[in-house]
């Protein structure tokens, strides 16, 4: 075993040797494998559409359904389900991950999450004539519990890899998280685009893909379940850490201490901010681009899926790529350049013709090429931020940063259509997103903040 070695295995909390942490690295990418077809094929791209058309057949006479007695407009609805999952999400994740630190057993958590969100997923082909109110209610399981399984994966992370090569570990993860979207989409494309030759009607074809997109999730997550291994907290007993000692009350406790404990990490608390502005922008992007694509450029849906495609299969590059930038000039460096690269594409997306799917595509290459880097690397920098023993806890805020506050950017794109009436300034608006992202992250002292979280400084960071 060299130095290296032993310092990635001192620096990740492991007594593991080499091989047995490559191997559980491996095992670890395969979640993001598992669950990225849910992202691409289920929520961006199938889902949406469906599940108001569902519940715009079970809509009375003047357009509207009524969950609970509650009349909402049938086009609505299922933005208000991402709501209502995105609330129960905050409400669940920071509780996870007070107990997967306190008790060490992140691998039951995760188990429980991702099968239940894969279940949840699977149930979807189901979802036919009138029954919104079941789509609706498996949207918001899965969704949550996709929350939820993230703070517990991004957690394992500063425990399977040392502070030097985190920035590789966490893009080729999200480099075949990418591979795995494009690959079911594909898949989903071939089946929907010709669903008369496979003898399905095209709303069947849309469940199939959905439930796919679940049996997948659950078939690959069995790799990372049997190759992570749960650690036990440093607060504990070196022998055992009981299952008994985590409870409703005591993860609340541990919350609120958590809540508590980050303000003594303030430069982790400027990172986050940072994180908060920019990827709020990514997510925006990522949700509205078929939206602009549709209503402002006239594309049709076959060419907005394959878009969509373009930008998975880029992805993977984009990541890889930047993964081996942020090994030369270091993360932060890395993530401000693709922070002006987001800038520049986004402002140039403003001026697309419309009727021309050509340029539409050239917009997409460019989103692939910085997407699954920026996203990659933000989370492999912040794991250097997290003080050791509250990694899923600190993660959970984190994933609250991504999922939590993930409504500005749509609501800031939604408001200035009503004013103005016109998708391409709702779409430029979205550059303050990346620019004041840039000027809040170029402001964090990251090797002053991997220090004062007591964790060792990378070569480059």
């Amino acid at each position: 075993m060299d130095s290296t070695d032993t310092a990635g295995d001192r620096a990740a909390g492991s007594t593991a040797t080499p091989e047995e942490r490559r191997r559980e690295q491996r095992g670890w990418y395969v979640y993001d494998w598992a669950v990225s077809v849910y992202s691409t094929s289920v929520v961006t791209v199938f889902l949406g559409p469906y599940l108001t058309a569902v519940a715009r057949a079970a809509a009375d006479a003047d357009g509207y359904v009524h969950p609970l007695g509650v009349p909402v407009r049938a086009g609505s609805y299922f933005a208000y389900t991402v709501s209502a999952s995105i609330l129960l999400a905050v409400l669940v994740m920071p509780l996870a991950g007070a107990v997967a630190d306190r008790t060490g057993r992140k691998k039951p958590i995760l188990a429980v999450a991702a099968y239940l969100g894969a279940a949840a997923t699977t149930g979807m082909f189901f979802l036919d004539g009138e029954r919104y109110l079941l789509g609706g209610a498996l949207l918001i399981v899965a969704n949550a519990s996709l929350s939820v399984s993230m703070v517990v994966y991004n957690a394992f992370l500063p425990q399977i890899a040392g502070p030097d090569e985190r920035d590789a570990v966490s893009s080729r993860g999200w480099a075949l998280g990418y591979a795995a979207g494009a690959l079911m989409l594909v898949a989903n494309l071939v089946l929907y685009s010709g669903h008369d030759g496979f003898g399905v009607s095209e709303g069947t074809a849309v469940r199939i893909s959905l439930a796919t997109a679940g049996l997948w999730w659950g078939a690959f997550a069995l790799v990372p379940l049997r190759r992570l291994r749960d650690r036990l907290p440093g607060h504990a007993p070196a022998e055992r850490a009981p299952a008994e000692r985590a409870s409703l009350g005591q993860g609340l406790r541990q919350l609120v201490a958590t809540l508590r404990d980050m303000r003594r990490y303030p430069l982790t608390l400027m990172f986050l901010l940072a994180y908060l502005v920019y990827n709020d922008g990514v997510q925006t992007v990522i949700s509205q681009a078929s939206v602009y694509g549709s209503e402002e450029l006239g594309l049709d849906q076959t060419t907005l899926i394959l878009a969509i495609l373009l930008v998975q299969v880029l992805a993977v590059a984009g990541a890889l790529g930047m993964g081996r930038l942020a090994r030369r000039y270091g993360a932060k460096r890395t993530i401000l350049g693709a922070l002006a690269a987001w800038t520049v594409t986004i402002g140039a997306g403003c001026f697309l013709p419309a009727g021309e799917p050509g340029w539409f595509f050239v917009l997409a290459a460019a989103i692939g090429m910085v997407l699954g880097g920026s996203q990659a690397l933000s989370r492999s920098l912040f794991s250097h931020l997290v003080p050791r023993g509250k990694e899923a806890e600190y993660f959970s805020a984190y994933e609250l940063s991504d999922r939590g506050t993930s409504w500005l950017g749509p609501l800031l794109f939604g408001l200035t259509y009503q004013l103005t009436g016109n998708y391409r300034t709702a779409i430029i608006s979205l550059v303050v997103f990346f620019a004041l992202g840039f000027v809040l992250l170029a402001r964090v002292p990251v090797r002053r903040a991997v220090a004062a979280a007591g964790n060792p400084v990378p070569a480059r960071i």
